[in-house]
């Protein structure tokens, strides 16, 4: 397939969003060309603006987004596991050949999952970087990398065994993020699963597997008296801070017992590890496409049909935004604006005027 596209460009640090045309590219010899039909929002996206995400770019004009679903549109000469017409969701990255805010782009084959019947487009493309931040947090066992805690995976032996009735502190439930968080800890068998979030999301997260939401407008000091009364007295030897602003990060620090980890999805504010305490402090790099990330994000896109068509993942709740491309700026300010809350936005490219 040839020929040009629509794609949303972001002009230069800190410049403006502007649809125009880019090429379609040509899938190698283990890539897939995907027609994207959904695409989803994520903080990342307006972060890369003009911040220290912005290193992420190689050059501009620039093609984000990292989530995407969609139907094959043509194979790689190597690809033996997708054919033309098959819905998947996959990850996008960081170059204009594998962004998802355009309507066609690359992506590995090793990186897709086929989207099972009882999930649409819109669902599916909520999952991909969400999912990734945490599995890969959790469980990445490359010896490179020092940004995972490497505990046994669900698929693995052990895995949905070793941490049963052991509590977690999900600090940030209603984020994208959060809602993986409280479903990957359930598949493990943590329990309780305690998370933060306004009063409004409790039925929402406790349908997801949380045990115990509490309310996150609560100072700290009430937070972290109430939670050795939801964990029977047990310490907290796992907190996951989906959240990761500095009043977050100083939480879960205090939330996490001695001996135990913390993760932050943002790098540490202000260092707040401290001698003798034991705790161990790990931040995820939430890309598959991340070296030494690749293999856990394959073994994950191996289970990810399964776990979603049992219901052991349910996608994020999702708000469509109107005129496709043309729709994803506004977007991205609400959701720097904070006007964001327990779902997920979605654009859809094919859509755009």
């Amino acid at each position: 397939m040839s020929g040009t596209q629509k794609a949303l460009y972001l002009t230069s640090r800190a410049g403006k969003w502007v649809v125009g045309e880019a090429p379609i590219p040509m899938p190698g010899p283990k890539d897939v060309l995907v027609k994207i039909i959904s695409t989803a929002l994520n903080p990342l996206d307006w972060k890369i603006v003009d911040s220290r995400f912005s290193s992420f770019i190689p050059s501009y004009p620039f093609i984000s987004g990292t989530d995407g679903a969609g139907i094959v549109e043509d194979v790689g000469a190597d690809v033996t596991t997708l054919t033309k017409g098959d819905k998947i969701l996959f990850p996008g990255y960081f170059n204009n050949e594998q962004g998802t805010f355009q309507q066609y782009c690359l992506v590995p084959a090793a990186f897709t999952a086929k989207i099972p019947y009882n999930i649409s487009f819109d669902e599916a493309a909520s999952v991909p970087l969400g999912l990734a931040t945490v599995v890969l947090a959790l469980y990445n066992q490359d010896p490179k990398s020092d940004k995972t805690l490497r505990l046994t995976p669900p698929w693995a032996e052990g895995g949905t065994t070793q941490f049963a009735g052991k509590p977690a502190f999900i600090i940030g439930g209603s984020s994208s993020v959060g809602q993986y968080a409280i479903q990957i800890a359930k598949l493990a068998n943590f329990s309780p699963i305690i998370t933060t979030a306004s009063p409004h999301n409790t039925a929402f997260l406790r349908s997801l597997g949380a045990t115990h939401v509490v309310d996150r407008s609560l100072s700290d000091t009430a937070i972290l008296a109430e939670l050795p009364k939801l964990t029977g007295g047990k310490p907290l030897q796992f907190v996951f801070d989906a959240i990761s602003l500095p009043d977050t990060q100083v939480l879960a620090y205090q939330a996490t017992a001695r001996g135990g980890t913390v993760v932050y999805v943002l790098p540490e504010v202000t260092p707040l590890k401290q001698e003798g305490d034991g705790k161990t402090v790990s931040r995820v790099a939430g890309s598959v496409h991340f070296p030494g990330n690749a293999q856990c994000g394959e073994e994950m896109y191996a289970h990810l049909t399964e776990w979603l068509e049992k219901g052991i993942i349910k996608p994020n709740r999702v708000e469509v935004l109107p005129n496709g491309l043309a729709g994803i700026p506004d977007g991205l300010a609400w959701l720097e604006a904070g006007k964001v809350s327990g779902t997920k936005l979605i654009a859809r490219p094919q859509e755009t005027p």
